[in-house]
């Protein structure tokens, strides 16, 4: 842990213990604004607070940023100084890699698929079975969007050659080399340096889900989308262990029915975003649709992903059984 993440910890700690009468107050980290239009992750965090509020647990949202970066929030999980934050997959991937089979590319054919694997295949019990000896539960995988597509802000992608020479934000070595294998370079910037980092030209574009830049002010210089289709756009909600093990038996049936209710809304709202493309063309983002040829021929380019070490290949397969067909 750095000594910003100390910090970090210490100031929370300092204000849960001075705090009048709030001990019980469940926090909720956010990670995107509050708009429940445009955001899923925020769909489910609200949905999950109201339920909580609603039947006797007293919850309250807390805006992206005010209590740290995804690091941060991450260590004051494990520490059980928070109780719930909305992150990246790859922040409990640091313990376990086994989520990243979440981010196989052209792997899941949609979000039913996802649920399947995570629910009926036991993948997400597997996947706390090593995060809580942490300190750390994995509440729930949430949608963000429909599946990522590759933005940029030099040129259209209609094939896997127009990637060459462009430089993709990237969140982790893991999507560099994906980023690598298509003939495109990658360099990892955190999400609050994105802007400066496209606008520098120290990157060219990323890939996301296409709502992305229309939540977060970036249509300005992103000009191009590709509706690639690469992997779901996921998130995850985490949980202090600590704190779900000191429920009440009550209190932890009302926390898991809230974490029911809100990835069934999360679930409705991803079936309300099929105008997410058109209001990118209002925001004069060029959008370019991948006939089949061009799919596959990323789907075959992205087959070093599935080589590279990150899983093994006995993940790779339980993966694959738990989806089913």
């Amino acid at each position: 842990m750095t000594i910003r993440h100390i910090f970090g910890a210490a100031m929370l700690a300092a204000s849960v213990a001075f705090a009048p009468a709030v001990s019980a107050q469940v926090k909720i980290a956010l990670d995107s604004p509050p708009d429940l239009d445009g955001s899923g992750s925020y769909v489910w965090a609200h949905a999950f607070a109201e339920y909580l509020n609603e039947n006797g647990m007293e919850a309250e949202e807390y805006q992206r940023g005010a209590l740290g970066g995804d690091d941060e929030l991450f260590d004051q999980v494990s520490q059980g100084l928070l109780e719930v934050s909305m992150s990246p997959l790859n922040i409990v991937g640091s313990l376990d890699k086994l989520i990243y089979g979440l981010r196989l590319p052209y792997f899941f054919r949609d979000m039913e698929q996802v649920d399947r694997a995570l629910n009926e295949g036991g993948m997400l019990a597997q996947i706390n079975e090593a995060t809580t000896p942490e300190g750390v539960r994995v509440l729930a995988v949430n949608t963000v969007g429909q599946s990522s597509g590759i933005f940029n802000t030099k040129r259209p992608v209609r094939s896997v050659s127009d990637m060459e020479g462009l430089r993709m934000r990237a969140l982790d070595e893991s999507q560099i080399e994906l980023y690598e294998a298509w003939g495109a370079a990658g360099t990892i910037v955190s999400w609050a340096e994105v802007p400066n980092a496209l606008q520098t030209g120290v990157a060219d574009g990323y890939m996301n889900p296409a709502f992305v830049p229309l939540l977060f002010g970036h249509t300005d210089f992103l000009k191009h989308f590709t509706d690639a289709r690469v992997t779901p756009s996921l998130r995850i909600t985490i949980a202090s262990e600590d704190w779900y093990q000191g429920l009440s038996d009550d209190e932890r049936a009302t926390v898991d029915a809230a974490v029911a209710a809100a990835t069934e809304a999360n679930r409705e709202w991803l079936g309300t975003q099929d105008a997410v493309m058109d209001k990118l063309e209002e925001a004069g983002v060029e959008v370019v649709r991948l006939d089949q040829e061009a799919r596959q021929e990323f789907l075959e380019a992205s087959a070093p992903a599935y080589q590279s070490g990150l899983l093994s290949a006995e993940q790779i397969a339980a993966w694959d059984a738990a989806k089913g067909e």
